[in-house]
């Protein structure tokens, strides 16, 4: 083996090990590219309907109708008998149980029905659906180089987040299909040292606005992986104006 030969066999080892052949920066923008190659996430408009199953537990309905441009949110939630509407209209706040306005205390604890709580929820699903363009958000912090990682026997291009504090303390792990680009998985640690936080399979593509979602993502512990629930993304309707 001349040396020549050598150094170039280390390189491609090296390669294939950590993904060096990606730049974060440049596995983040191709990956955009995949999911939502017109740009149209900044101005989305829309509504998701999604079927939450976990064991031992009916389903929850989520109805989710975002108009970014607008700051609109509204969340629907029907599971067994009761149904929630949770609504954020450029900052207002609104909150209805079974259709009414007026809620006892107890059923404000019992459904955690706060505006704070809205809020949350908004984040949350802006966040996951809008991955991986979210990541280009301000306060995210993408590591320096691209990992190379098996998860389930697949190879993966992965790029590791962490946040500025204001804006989160977890660390995420995204996991891209090498050659397509597609988000497959992402993971999460609240200390990562203990092996705490899950793991997100996704499977399966539902398109709106030129943008590809995934359908569905189902849910486990990293510790001992630990099935959680699964989301399906049933259904989504562009808005018109």
């Amino acid at each position: 083996m001349t040396k020549a030969f050598f150094l170039l066999f280390s390189a491609l080892i090296i390669n294939s090990l950590f993904g060096q052949d990606l730049a974060p920066n440049q596995l983040l923008n191709k990956a955009i590219a995949y999911h939502d190659p017109q740009g149209n996430w900044a101005d989305f408009k829309g509504q998701l309907f999604i079927t939450m199953k976990t064991p031992n537990s009916s389903d929850r309905l989520s109805e989710i109708t975002m108009d970014l441009p607008k700051h609109y949110f509204k969340l629907v939630t029907k599971k067994d008998n009761t149904t929630i509407e949770q609504i954020i209209n450029k900052g207002v706040c609104k909150l209805l149980l079974n259709g009414s306005e007026t809620v006892s205390e107890d059923e404000i604890a019992k459904h955690r029905l706060t505006c704070d709580r809205t809020q949350t929820m908004r984040n949350y699903y802006t966040y996951l659906y809008g991955l991986p363009m979210k990541l280009k958000d301000p306060g995210t912090l993408l590591d320096r180089k691209v990992y190379r990682k098996t998860f389930k026997g697949k190879i993966y291009d992965v790029l590791r987040v962490t946040y500025d504090e204001a804006v989160g303390k977890d660390t995420w792990y995204f996991y891209f299909d090498p050659a397509t680009y597609a988000l497959e998985v992402y993971q999460f640690y609240h200390d990562e040292e203990k092996n705490d936080g899950e793991y997100i399979i996704l499977n399966g593509l539902e398109e709106i606005n030129g943008i590809k979602m995934p359908k569905i993502r189902a849910w486990y512990y990293n510790k001992d992986d630990k099935y959680l629930g699964t989301d399906t993304l049933t259904k989504t309707s562009a808005l018109t104006d």
